[in-house]
């Protein structure tokens, strides 16, 4: 997501938010429901009512009171000639919009930025793209981690032991970075401990797991069996990705190395955690 649509977004959000008092006369952000489901990307209520259902359950399931961070309210809404409705709203916290973005439709661009927005005790642009941007590396990791092990259980039943499994992978990489063999990748990036992959740019994790997928597929439908057979498919597949990148003058081989992706982790799960401990309540 690019600075200019994490902007649009933010000042969308930043639009609805609107400040109440607590108990001890402390200023604190509150958002409404309809108005958040709009923002977030719903064309129906009785949609993202589903969501905040799904929230106030796991808000219920982490042991947080519901009271203080979901409330139900009644909103009036204008109809035809000046005639006016109660309808279903909610006031809801920070954390409570965390909670309803955490259960919400991952597809949904406006969902992946509320994730963000939300977590996080800041406003600046810069900050919610960084975080934004370690959650898609983590996002693209974690795929690369299940097809891999998809692959592993794919040649198992193949005929490929964990010794062989090891060689293909290595053997792909080859092919992916121009020759280049996993260690010496590690050593071209100062790697001293870890998988390769999780100091790599969430391109090139998005490149292997390309890769990878095509082979789980080709191994699938064209029955390959043996170590052979499926390192040349893996091979054939990491060449083909590799192309396509050199296409768009990329050398996978040649992006610098990323951060550790177990401190990305960290540090993710460190906002979270920062977020509930410091996460206001609605006034009684």
């Amino acid at each position: 997501m690019d600075i200019q649509k994490i902007e649009q977004y933010k000042s969308a959000f930043d639009a609805i938010v609107e400040i109440v008092k607590d108990e001890d006369g402390n200023d604190i952000e509150v958002w409404y429901a309809r108005e958040l489901q709009t923002v977030l990307g719903y064309a129906r209520w009785e949609n993202f009512v589903v969501a905040i259902g799904r929230a106030i359950e796991s808000c219920k399931t982490l042991g947080v009171s519901v009271d203080d961070h979901f409330r139900e309210v009644t909103k009036m809404i204008a109809l035809a000639k000046g005639a006016q409705r109660d309808v279903q709203d909610f006031m809801l916290t920070r954390y409570a919009c965390y909670l309803i973005a955490q259960n919400g439709d991952p597809k949904k661009e406006e969902i992946a930025f509320a994730q963000s927005y939300f977590a996080i005790q800041t406003r600046k642009a810069e900050l919610i793209e960084e975080r934004l941007n370690q959650i898609a590396r983590l996002n693209t990791r974690e795929r690369l981690r299940a097809s891999e092990k998809q692959l592993s259980r794919n040649i198992y039943q193949r005929g490929v032991d964990d010794k062989g499994f090891g060689r293909i992978r290595s053997k792909g990489d080859s092919a992916l970075f121009g020759g280049l063999s996993t260690d010496q990748m590690k050593k071209r990036l100062g790697i001293k401990s870890g998988a390769l992959a999780d100091y790599l740019p969430t391109l090139t994790i998005a490149a292997k797991n390309l890769a990878t997928e095509m082979t789980n597929y080709n191994v699938e439908q064209k029955d390959l069996y043996g170590e052979t057979s499926i390192t040349a498919e893996h091979i054939q597949n990491n060449r083909s990705v590799r192309g396509m990148l050199g296409e768009r003058g990329i050398k996978p081989e040649n992006l610098p190395p990323a951060e550790d992706i177990k401190k990305v982790e960290r540090k993710v799960a460190k906002d979270e955690k920062l977020m509930q401990k410091g996460k206001s309540k609605l006034p009684k």
